[in-house]
Formats: C-alpha cells, structure tokens, sequence
C-alpha cells in the first residue's frame, strides 16, 4: 500500500499524494450525504477512515490510530440512525434541535478533550506534528460525528468551527488536497445546516432541561 502514500499530481506547486486525496473526497462524499441524511454516509466515512488509517499504519502511528477512533464512531453513527424511531416519510432522520444540556456537555467535552489530548500528543511528538490545533481538530471532527450520530443541527456548527483551524493547517504542513476540500466542505457545511436547520425548524428545538416546550 506504499503507493498510497506517493505523490498522484501536482496542483498550484502543491504536491498532491493518493491518500490525501482518496481519502479527503471520501470525506467529501460523506458531508454530501450526511446533507441528504442518507443511510449511506457512515459506510462512505468508516470507508475514509480506513483508506486513511492504511496510508498512515506504520509510520504515522498517531494518525492511524486516530483513524481507528473515527472509523469506531462511524460504526456508531450506523447503528444510531439504523435504530432511529423518529424519521420522515422518506425513511431519513428527522433532525433536531440539541439542548441546552447536550450543548453545553458536547462544548465541555470539546474542550476538555482538546486539552488533553493535546497534552497527550505532546507527551509524545511522534502522534502529532502540531499537537494543539491537531487536538482541536480530531476532538471536534468526533464531537461533530457524534452531534450527527444523533441527528443534531449543531453537528453543522461543529463542522464549520474544525474547518475554521483545518484549512490553514493543512495548507501550512503540505496536505494541499485536505486544504482544498476542506474550503468545499465549508460551502457544503452551510447549505446542509441551511437544509437541516429548516427541516427542524417545526420539530425540536432546544430548550432548558425541565422548563416546558
């Protein structure tokens, strides 16, 4: 699987390599049909997760191994929305609204996470080559799969604030494709929220935990 990891063309003096590439319109595919709220798009993204997890096992063993992490929430994503009672007449998800609870656990959990898992990839500089926006990065991509595992608006939101730091950072250590797609995943990001935000507008919205609807 080496030639995963050689170069497949040249873009703007970027050089593109197969597994940034593969994997980042994987990625694409599974935002496109995370929109639709499409069955399909925890296959497309474990799929991504694994195409990723093989270009890196064997010497980037701290992006292998967070591949295995994305791949494991795909898996739940998968069985969330296969077990899902609440959907509309054309099988999808319904989404919703998260509340005030869920918002402020996943906030919590985002930053609690990013700390320590950047204080884990400092510990050890091999997991990451830049271990706090790399934190904040991986921390908020299984925040927003999580978000969307439950079919809450806000998994949008989360997409939007990792594309914020992604962008930047993967033009700045040579990943050219992973930039690119992830301007595209911005414009995707706000017509879905846009799509999911009006399909949820006369469902469930968030409230105080235990104050009335």
């Amino acid at each position: 699987m080496n030639w995963l990891n050689s170069e497949a063309f040249t873009l703007l003096d970027q050089h593109i390599i197969w597994s940034d590439m593969i994997g980042n319109v994987l990625g694409l595919i599974t935002l496109a049909l995370g929109w639709r709220r499409s069955l399909l798009t925890w296959p497309v993204q474990f799929l991504s997760g694994l195409v990723l997890f093989v270009a890196f096992y064997g010497h980037l063993a701290g992006s292998a191994g967070k591949q295995t992490v994305v791949m494991a929430v795909a898996l739940y994503g998968w069985w969330q929305w296969n077990r899902t009672k609440d959907k509309a007449q054309d099988g999808h998800i319904v989404p919703r609204f998260a509340t005030w609870r869920e918002r402020g656990a996943m906030i919590a959990a985002a930053a609690a996470g990013t700390v320590l898992v950047a204080l884990l990839f400092k510990a050890y500089p091999s997991l990451s080559w830049d271990p706090w926006p790399d934190a904040y990065i991986f921390v908020g991509t299984i925040v927003a799969m999580y978000a969307q595992a439950r079919g809450m608006v806000e998994f949008w939101i989360a997409w939007l604030l990792v594309d914020v730091v992604g962008v930047p950072l993967n033009f700045a250590n040579g990943y050219a494709f992973s930039g690119f797609v992830y301007v595209i995943y911005g414009a995707l990001v706000l017509w879905g929220m846009r799509d999911w935000w009006l399909r949820s507008r006369d469902g469930a919205r968030p409230v105080l935990e235990g104050a009335p609807a």
